[in-house]
């Protein structure tokens, strides 16, 4: 179950030649923000859109992490007004400021830096038809899944006892 984007003003989307929105790949983004990955078929290449509520300047750029390279040192490069390449590992990426939000366009080295670039331009706040299109639909009143390998009591976390085969 996909828990919903609580802002829809942070929902973005991109036209990345050659790449296509994988569906399963569109929900939130850390407390509030929203993602997308776009996958280069053939090739398996991906693009992944984030956009998260944040100021992004030539101050914080630096310490403001990449998407998925974990404590790699990252280096900003002012690209326009308010848009910065940045790169850390082997990841790179283009983030822009945008009314109170971050929208970052992130992939590995597959993907060059002009296709990055224009996947970065491209990608405005979704409008109505685009957010039918890429949005799971709503099921009113819908009970939870029921998952059946969890205990009923602790955690909740599924049991994974070995037995005496394993």
């Amino acid at each position: 179950m996909i828990r919903a984007v609580r802002c829809l003003e942070l929902i973005h989307v991109t036209d990345v030649p050659g790449f296509e929105l994988a569906k399963q790949s569109v929900g939130p983004s850390g407390h509030d923000g929203f993602q997308g990955t776009y996958v280069r078929t053939p090739g398996g290449a991906q693009v992944r859109l984030v956009v998260d509520r944040g100021e992004l300047t030539a101050a914080n750029c630096p310490a403001a992490q990449v998407d998925s390279v974990g404590d790699a040192p990252v280096a900003c490069a002012q690209d326009g007004d308010a848009t910065w390449y940045r790169t850390a590992g082997g990841r790179h990426e283009y983030a822009r400021a945008e009314n109170g939000h971050i929208v970052r366009v992130a992939a590995d080295k597959a993907v060059d830096r002009a296709t990055l670039r224009t996947a970065a331009e491209a990608a405005p706040r979704a409008d109505d038809r685009e957010l039918d299109a890429i949005l799971p639909e709503a099921v009113p009143d819908a009970p939870p899944d029921e998952r059946g390998d969890l205990p009923p009591v602790g955690d909740g976390a599924p049991s994974n006892d070995v037995g005496a085969s394993g």
